[in-house]
C-alpha cells in the first residue's frame, strides 16, 4: 500500500472560515471557532485521514495588518506555516470578495518560492448568486495561478469532501506522520486552554478577549478516571478581572461550566475545572506567554 502524508496550510483573512473548515475536515473540534476575528493564535495542527493519505492541517492565524507585538507574532506564524507546507489553501469569503486584505495575501503568495501548490477555496458560497461567484473566481485566478479552485461552505459541508480528496492526492508519498487515531498534535493542556479561551471570547465584549490569555497550570489524572485541570486567566488590567468574575462571580461560573462541559466531551471523561484570574499588566510583552501559545516572541519585534 502506498501511503501519502504532508502538511496543508489554510490561510486567509480573519473570519474567513479556516477554523470551521479545519474542524469539518478533521471531524472534531480542534480549533476554536467564534464570531470574533483573530481568535486562532497558535499554529494548530489537525490530522484528517482520507483513504491512504494523512493530511496534517496547519490552521494559521488570520492575516491582517498587525498593530501590536502579539499581532506581528501571529502574522509571522501564519506566513511561516504557509512557507513550510506542502500545499496551501487560500480561503476567501464569497460575499466579501477581493478585499484590500485579500489583495495583500495574494501579493504575499507571489513572494513565496515558485513551484508551490496553492489552491483557492471560495467559502460561504450559499451567501451569493452563481454569476457573482463566477466573476469572483475569474478575478482571483487573474491575480494568481491557482492549481485548482473549490466552491465550498465550511459551515454546511458543501464541497469539503472534494477539497479533502484532492488534497489527499496532492501530498507526497510518505509514511503517516501521526498515529491513525490522533487528531491534533497540540498538547492536551493547550487544547483545554484554547477551549476555555473560546468561552471567554464568546461571553465577553469586544476588546477584552485580545487582552487575555489562558494557561493550563496543572493537570492531575485521578484514580476514578477523571481529570483535575487548573487554569489561569491572565489579564492586563485590574478592571478586566472584575469583568471576567462578574456580579457575585456569575460570569466566571458560567464560563467555567461551559468550558468544563466542552473539555469533558473532548476527552470523553469527567473533568474538574478550576479557574483563577490573575492580573499581569505586561503579559503581552512576556516571552513565556508567547511560548505557551506556540508563537515566537521574537517574531513580534
Amino acid at each position: 500500500m502506498t501511503t501519502r502524508a504532508g502538511f496543508v496550510a489554510l490561510i486567509g483573512e480573519p473570519n474567513a472560515g479556516k477554523s470551521t473548515l479545519l474542524n469539518r475536515m478533521v471531524g472534531a473540534k480542534v480549533s476554536i471557532v467564534t464570531h470574533k476575528v483573530q481568535t486562532t493564535r497558535a499554529r494548530i495542527r489537525g490530522v484528517a485521514m482520507a483513504g491512504d493519505s494523512q493530511i496534517v492541517f496547519v490552521d494559521t492565524p488570520g492575516l491582517f495588518q498587525p498593530k501590536r507585538r502579539l499581532d506581528r507574532a501571529m502574522v509571522a506564524a501564519a506566513w511561516g506555516g504557509a512557507a513550510d507546507a506542502d500545499v496551501i489553501v487560500l480561503l476567501v469569503e464569497a460575499h466579501r470578495g477581493v478585499t484590500e486584505g485579500v489583495e495583500k495575501i495574494l501579493d504575499g503568495l507571489n513572494d513565496l518560492p515558485k513551484g508551490r501548490t496553492v489552491a483557492l477555496a471560495i467559502n460561504k458560497i450559499d451567501r451569493v448568486e452563481g454569476p457573482k461567484l463566477l466573476e469572483l473566481t475569474e478575478k482571483l485566478n487573474g491575480h494568481y495561478d491557482f492549481a485548482k479552485t473549490f466552491m465550498i461552505s465550511a459551515e454546511k459541508g458543501y464541497g469539503v469532501e472534494d477539497l479533502r480528496d484532492w488534497l489527499a492526492g496532492e501530498l507526497p508519498e510518505s509514511p503517516w506522520l501521526y498515529p491513525e487515531d490522533q487528531i491534533a498534535d497540540l498538547p492536551l493542556r493547550m487544547i483545554a486552554a484554547e477551549m476555555t479561551r473560546e468561552k471567554l471570547t464568546l461571553r465577553l465584549h469586544q476588546e477584552l478577549p485580545y487582552q487575555l490569555t489562558v494557561e493550563t497550570e496543572n493537570w492531575e489524572e485521578r484514580k476514578d478516571g477523571s481529570a483535575r485541570i487548573d487554569q489561569v486567566i491572565y489579564v492586563s488590567r485590574a478592571g478586566h478581572k472584575g469583568i471576567i468574575l462578574g456580579k457575585k462571580g456569575e460570569t466566571i461560573k458560567a464560563i467555567s461550566t461551559a468550558a468544563r462541559e466542552e473539555i469533558s466531551e473532548f476527552l470523553d471523561r469527567p473533568v474538574h475545572l478550576f479557574l483563577q484570574v490573575k492580573v499581569r499588566e505586561n503579559w503581552l510583552e512576556e516571552a513565556a506567554r508567547y511560548s505557551e501559545m506556540g508563537l515566537d516572541f521574537k517574531d513580534g519585534a
